[in-house]
C-alpha cells in the first residue's frame, strides 16, 4: 500500500489544500493529513477545530486520515512507514521555502521523497491568511474554502 503525508497548519483548510489532497488520492492508497501544532504561529482555529474541519471535508473518503502532529516531519514519516511527503506549491516563494525545508528534512531522513504539487491557476491567490483576513474583516470567503469548512466556521462563529 502506498501512503503519503501532507502536513500543514491548515488554519483554515482551503480549496487549494483540498485540491492537493484529491490529487494525492489519484497517486496513493492513503493520504495522511497531518495538522501541525506549530507553537511559532498564532492560529485562528484550535488544532482540534482544524482536524474536525478537514475530517468533515473528507467524511466520505476513507482513504484520507486526519491527525494532529507536533514534531519534525521526518519522525512522522518514519512512524507512518512512508517516505512520501507532499507539498503544495503556489509560486516561487513557496518553492524556495519548501526546497529549503526539503534539504533540512533530508538531513534527518535520507529516504525522504518530497513531491511538489503545483496549485491550479484559479487557486494561486488562495491562502489561509487570505481566509483569516476575510473572516476578521467580515468579507466574503466562501469560494476560498471547501463547503464543509465554510459551514463549520459559520456554525461555530454564531454560537
Amino acid at each position: 500500500m502506498k501512503k503519503c503525508v501532507f502536513a500543514g497548519t491548515f488554519d483554515p483548510f482551503t480549496v487549494g489544500h483540498e485540491d492537493t489532497v484529491r490529487k494525492c488520492l489519484a497517486l496513493f492508497d492513503e493520504v495522511v493529513v497531518a495538522v501541525a501544532e506549530n507553537k511559532q504561529k498564532r492560529c485562528m482555529f484550535s488544532a482540534q477545530a482544524r482536524v474536525e474541519m478537514i475530517r468533515a471535508v473528507f467524511a466520505d473518503e476513507p482513504r484520507v486520515r486526519v491527525m494532529r502532529w507536533e514534531g519534525v516531519i521526518a519522525d512522522l514519516l518514519k512512524r507512518e512507514g512512508t517516505p512520501f511527503y507532499v507539498r503544495g506549491i503556489r509560486n516561487t516563494v513557496d518553492f524556495e521555502y519548501e526546497n529549503a525545508d526539503f534539504y533540512a528534512s533530508r538531513d534527518l531522513d535520507p529516504s525522504l521523497i518530497t513531491l511538489y504539487i503545483p496549485a491550479e491557476q484559479k487557486h494561486l491567490h488562495v491562502s489561509s491568511t487570505l481566509v483569516k483576513n476575510c473572516i476578521a474583516f467580515e468579507k466574503p470567503y466562501r469560494e476560498y474554502v471547501p463547503a464543509a469548512v465554510y459551514e463549520y466556521i459559520q456554525k461555530n462563529r454564531q454560537e
